[in-house]
């Protein structure tokens, strides 16, 4: 059930970080009737207005990169959002995709579902076999519901959706800002700042010891096409690199590239999260699928990316 260079293909979410990319590769490909539709002209959250959408628009294809998402701070503080956004957004994409007659729904989900404590790398498998990670457990339980919803309405009513769990992303679109980014965009911006203003040292969160896997987005993109294109079954696929570096190699590479020659200060006092998170991505490469985009290079191009945007804005 392959995507024609004509199809209708919806991508919900394609201002984030995850839909814009979607966005640039399928136009990249050659698909150019794509629908996409601000906040402001649809509220993924209410039901009324997604069941109207698809009713008129009637997509063949839907790409799920809508998400309420954030760091360690926004996640650990609004839980109640987290959860509420995102079960309300997917039920409803999901469920009108289904009933509107979508030939096929790729939802995205995270590295997040998986146990705080899940053996490294982490398998499709781990699933639901341990605690989750407190500090961002509400969006994993969103996330672990909109892959449970996939799988249901697949079996019950042959609905051919499927489900990619991707590790951290970064890279063009990315959000910045200190109280609800990431841990690579915001030591980004922490670097620049530093440097801008010469101070001597960068304070950053945690012991630097937790270890983390991080994909360019254009790297998900290029995935979530393929797996489109090739993959059919009830079953999650990790998207990730297959490998990965501790918080603290990972700021002294953002520090590299920035051109920041002070200190790194880490405050023990602000959580790590959970200690490891790397996945198995044997899955996806026994299908062909490699990562391109090498972690430097890529965070040089984000860190590019970000300056141009600053500029723009001045």
């Amino acid at each position: 059930m392959n995507m024609r260079k004509t199809s209708r293909i919806f991508v919900a979410g394609h201002n984030g970080l995850a839909g814009s990319a979607i966005v640039r590769h399928l136009r990249a490909s050659g698909f150019e009737n794509l629908i996409v539709r601000t906040r402001a002209d649809l509220d993924l959250t209410r039901q009324s207005e997604v069941d109207q959408f698809f009713a008129e628009e009637r997509p063949e294809f839907v790409f799920l990169a809508a998400a309420k998402v954030g760091g360690i701070v926004a996640n650990d503080s609004r839980p109640a959002e987290f959860i509420r956004d995102n079960l309300a957004l997917q039920t409803n994409v999901i469920h009108a995709a289904w009933a509107t007659g979508v030939q096929k729904l790729l939802f995205l989900g995270s590295s997040c579902i998986y146990p705080k404590f899940a053996p490294q790398p982490m398998q499709e498998a781990h699933l639901l076999t341990g605690t989750l990670e407190p500090t961002n457990e509400a969006y994993a339980i969103a996330k672990i519901a909109g892959i449970k919803m996939c799988q249901a309405y697949r079996r019950q009513y042959g609905f051919n959706a499927i489900s990619l769990m991707p590790t951290n992303l970064y890279g063009p679109g990315d959000n910045f800002d200190l109280t609800a980014s990431h841990v690579l965009p915001a030591l980004v911006r922490k670097f620049h700042e530093a440097r801008a203003s010469n101070r001597p040292e960068v304070v950053i969160w945690g012991t630097g010891t937790p270890r983390r896997e991080f994909l360019h987005v254009d790297d998900l993109a290029r995935a979530a096409l393929f797996l489109m294109e090739n993959y059919a079954d009830e079953g999650i696929i990790n998207v990730g690199v297959g490998n990965d570096l501790s918080i603290r190699e990972l700021a002294e590479i953002v520090g590299r590239v920035v051109g920041y020659t002070g200190s790194l200060v880490f405050d023990t006092s602000k959580p790590d999260g959970a200690p490891r998170k790397l996945l198995d991505i044997s899955l996806l490469t026994a299908m062909g699928w490699k990562p391109q985009i090498a972690l430097e290079d890529g965070i040089a191009a984000t860190y590019a990316w970000f300056c141009a945007q600053k500029s723009v804005r001045s």
